[in-house]
């Protein structure tokens, strides 16, 4: 049986960050909101206890604590600066935010601190950025802030050089590479899940309160379609079968000593053409997680997508009509036991090289996290590439417990005229907004053509 859980994260700023006010001034509807959903508001709490306790190597503590996350990302380089986290962890201690998200395994494969594992440190994929991780925690944990380590799964170019016979391979024997000259790792692979499952561990070690796996999918870049994947690896399995039975995987050997989430692509809760193509079914994976992450920054969705000419113009409408597509699904799967607490990521970031975008500050900021809270949800977390946030569109601890009483009070008031009338006080709540059709287009182009060839290019985002 699945315990029950959760937690999130995500990143901050730093420059010109001072003098900066919290977001009461930016002018938002009341929130209004679906039916509370006691499962999750009775097993959250806002902040983690502060604590100087670390688990011993191999110890199982039983110390889960769920935590209601709203988080920010951090890279690597950023949380091992000790003067950018005296400016972080100040910002911190003035808003809402309660969780942070750190790179463990970055985008390039390296684990970004030293780390007792034979099978890591075999192939050297320490790059030590983090200097003493464990102090970093402990110094965190004293905030009573919830820690996540983001390792980043099955896009690995460090790993190609180390392991070629893990990697996507080409039917001439040479390993594939994206676009920008980036290896993957075969999620068919079980070799791959054990070192994955490994690097867990060790996050585990380092007093992390959740891991967070990303890239938890296929490559879909150009050229992917001449990938030759050998019938001893697949064993007949799909490739959301694939990635579905590693997420299983892994949670069955973290789950007993931390929390485990998964960063999943947006479309995928729209788009069963999507789906197939990343190997992320949204339901299948939710029941074999503490937290489900969907990526539903609007910048990410075509226009057109949910019948929004421009999504990344309408922070707000984007966003909650993607989470109505959440709850649709949720609610699908609802008879395989107790899903995973959904988390998303929210963007606070300018999408300058769209055709047609806006600038993203404090306002667009507060408009995600009202749609959020306005489709039924509680957790999020802030996805800046570069850690510079929009502190001014965060709340206040006070200003956060005083709306999160609203928020309370206008669920229960919602879900008592839902009974009262008969119907789900969740979908009449979402009935403004346009229904989802089976198929929505991908947030990129896409050939599907009569080969075996299939084709679907995501845009991705860009770490510098």
């Amino acid at each position: 049986m699945k315990r029950w859980l959760l937690a999130g994260a995500c990143l901050l700023a730093l420059t010109g960050c001072a003098g900066q006010e919290s977001a009461k001034d930016i002018t938002m509807p009341a929130p209004i909101v679906i039916k509370e959903t006691e499962s999750q508001e009775n097993r959250e709490t806002e902040r983690a206890a502060p604590t100087e306790e670390m688990p011993q190597k191999g110890e199982k503590t039983g110390r889960k604590v769920p935590v209601k996350v709203k988080g920010i990302y951090l890279t690597a380089p950023v949380a091992g600066s000790e003067k950018r986290m005296d400016e972080i962890i100040g910002k911190i201690d003035e808003t809402e935010i309660n969780a942070v998200v750190i790179d463990f395994k970055n985008d390039m494969g390296r684990v970004t601190c030293s780390v007792d594992s034979q099978l890591i440190n075999e192939i050297d994929a320490c790059q030590v950025e983090i200097k003493d991780m464990p102090g970093l925690i402990r110094r965190l944990k004293k905030h009573g802030i919830y820690t996540i380590a983001r390792i980043v799964a099955f896009r690995d170019p460090y790993l190609a050089e180390k392991r070629p016979e893990w990697c996507l391979k080409l039917s001439d024997g040479t390993v594939f590479r994206d676009r920008q000259g980036l290896a993957w790792i075969n999620p068919y692979k079980k070799e791959v899940w054990n070192y994955l499952t490994e690097i867990g561990e060790a996050a585990a070690e380092n007093g992390f309160d959740e891991v967070q796996f990303d890239y938890i999918r296929f490559c879909t870049e150009r050229g992917v379609g001449d990938v030759v994947f050998e019938e001893k690896d697949t064993m007949g399995r799909s490739k959301a079968e694939a990635v579905t039975q590693f997420t299983s995987y892994v949670y069955r050997q973290l789950s007993d000593r931390i929390f485990v989430s998964a960063d999943v692509f947006g479309g995928i809760i729209s788009s069963q053409v999507d789906a197939e193509a990343v190997g992320q079914n949204y339901g299948d994976m939710a029941a074999e997680l503490d937290y489900i992450c969907p990526m539903i920054y609007p910048s990410h969705y075509g226009d057109g997508y949910f019948g929004i000419a421009h999504p990344d113009t309408e922070p707000y409408q984007t966003i909650r009509a993607a989470l109505k597509g959440s709850a649709v699904e949720m609610k699908k799967h609802g008879s395989k036991g107790n899903p995973a607490i959904v988390r998303p990521w929210l963007q606070d970031f300018t999408a300058s090289y769209l055709d047609t975008y806006i600038e993203y500050g404090p306002e667009q900021v507060r408009a995600q996290i009202q749609a959020l809270y306005d489709a039924g949800y509680d957790q999020w977390m802030l996805w800046s590439a570069s850690c510079q946030y929009s502190w001014e569109g965060l709340k206040t601890p006070e200003e956060a417990e005083r709306e999160a009483a609203q928020i309370k009070e206008s669920r229960a008031a919602l879900s008592r005229k839902g009974k009262e009338k008969g119907s789900d006080s969740q979908e009449s709540s979402l009935a403004e907004f346009p229904e989802l059709p089976e198929y929505v287009a991908p947030a990129g182009s896409s050939r599907i053509d009569g080969t075996e060839s299939v084709e679907v290019v995501i845009p991705q985002m860009q770490m510098d």
